[in-house]
């Protein structure tokens, strides 16, 4: 079942029709350039041009007797050209024409990856830039650390996806590589100049040595870089999730009219968006392993790593178009709280000022140890209490040796952790 927010356009890339028309690219353009060596007739490519084409049930009926899809795939077109078929597939095995019409596949497949991806950074960027100054409690190992904003949450994604983007840049042009050097990649019985000729007319690049098929580790990096662009989406997600949270509620995903969050509870807004996004991302990073397993093959080739490849590289090439595409719905539509951020921020009675405090004391003279001792003991005390921490701060004789009221009053002000803000958006953006 193809996911609801895949583009149609990334569902056909993998569908037979699609699968067999490359297959007949790769052919029809190798003839063509024996055709240039005088190895096929003028006439007879004209043929072979005009007629070729296959017909997909009569390739799977052909295939439950002869165990072989290519066989079968090449007995179907042979059937729609006549005697002129007998030039097509000269000099080639079949990995020369799978190898190098799945490289036109995930080519097709990484563009419109790349398409997804920049549609998501446009609204990271938007985002960013709509909460730039909001502030937000930051936290470490789930507690209250000291205030962010909830724009630089946006500007870490963005960045993030960038380098993604990057990424996956690289891995399309490692793997617009294609083959045509027959069984065991010596050209024994075709000339490197049909594999030039054909690599040129289709956009790819010779590999420039290869065995019975193109190497796995091209694959690998184009599947790892999908696992990659996973974690970051997972990543977006889980944030999302935690805040979420009805002890949290800074932010939730949309919950649509009509939308309902649970069978048994009306009141639900469950984060399931996200929830699936998690669930996904799992499946992604997984196909990226078994995308590595298949990089040590038995010499020159086995026929391991086909049955995999047959499933990972659809299957995750659709579940990131449609995970992009969800994840860019979500965050358009993103319900934020800028109220509870304030009060979530409230709730820990100005503790995440410890540090401003502890500076403090070491700048006016107390030994680092001390300081630290001093500002802990009252940082417990307003913890334990549930009172403003710089209540006790005022209170504590041994600080006020230190530190006047004004001076603590200052340290508490909230509008310091704003001062860097713009030059950390200026590096991103």
């Amino acid at each position: 079942m193809i996911p609801r927010y895949t583009r149609p356009e990334m569902a056909k890339i993998w569908e037979p029709e699609n699968k067999y028309q490359k297959w007949l690219d790769v052919e029809i353009a190798a003839c063509g350039a024996w055709a240039k060596l005088g190895e096929v007739p003028k006439k007879s490519l004209a043929v072979i041009r005009k007629k070729a084409a296959f017909n997909i049930r009569r390739i799977d009926k052909i295939e439950k007797t002869v165990k072989h899809d290519v066989i079968a795939f090449l007995t179907s077109v042979a059937e729609h050209v006549g005697p002129d078929s007998r030039f097509i597939h000269k000099g080639l095995t079949s990995s020369d024409v799978l190898d190098t019409a799945l490289a036109l596949q995930m080519r097709e497949a990484s563009d419109i990856i790349i398409s997804d991806v920049k549609e998501l950074l446009k609204v990271l960027r938007t985002n960013a830039i709509k909460y730039k100054n909001t502030l937000r409690m930051g936290r470490s190992h789930g507690i209250h650390a000291e205030p962010t904003t909830f724009g630089l949450l946006f500007a870490l994604w963005y960045e993030e996806m960038k380098r993604n983007l990057f990424r996956l840049h690289s891995a399309r042009e490692t793997i617009s590589y294609g083959k045509l050097s027959g069984p065991v990649g010596t050209f024994s019985n075709i000339p490197p100049f049909i594999e030039q000729h054909v690599c040129k007319e289709l956009g790819l690049q010779p590999a420039p040595v290869s065995t019975q098929i193109v190497q796995r580790d091209r694959h690998a990096e184009f599947m790892n870089a999908l696992a990659l662009v996973a974690g970051t989406i997972e990543k977006i997600a889980v944030e999302i999730r935690h805040l979420q949270r009805t002890e949290v509620l800074e932010a939730e995903e949309p919950f649509e009219k009509g939308q309902k969050g649970s069978s048994a509870m009306p009141h639900k807004r469950n984060p399931i968006g996200c929830e699936n996004l998690s669930g996904l991302a799992r499946i992604v990073r997984s196909n990226a392993m078994a995308a590595m397993e298949n990089i040590a093959l038995w010499h020159e080739r086995d026929i391991s790593h086909s049955s995999v490849e047959r499933i990972i590289i659809p299957d995750s090439t659709i579940l990131i178009d449609y995970m992009l595409a969800r994840l860019t719905k979500i965050l358009k539509g993103l319900n934020v709280y800028p109220e509870r951020m304030l009060e979530n921020i409230n709730k820990s009675f100005g503790l995440y000022n410890s540090q401003r405090v502890l500076l403090a004391l070491i700048e006016k003279g107390m030994s680092r140890e001390d300081a630290y001792q001093f500002v802990q003991r009252n940082a417990m005390e307003s913890w334990s209490a549930k009172r403003e921490f710089k209540e006790f701060l005022k209170e504590d004789k041994e600080i006020k040796n230190y530190l006047s009221t004004k001076e603590i009053e200052k340290l508490f002000e909230l509008s310091y952790y704003l001062k860097n803000v713009n030059y950390i958006f200026k590096r991103v953006f």
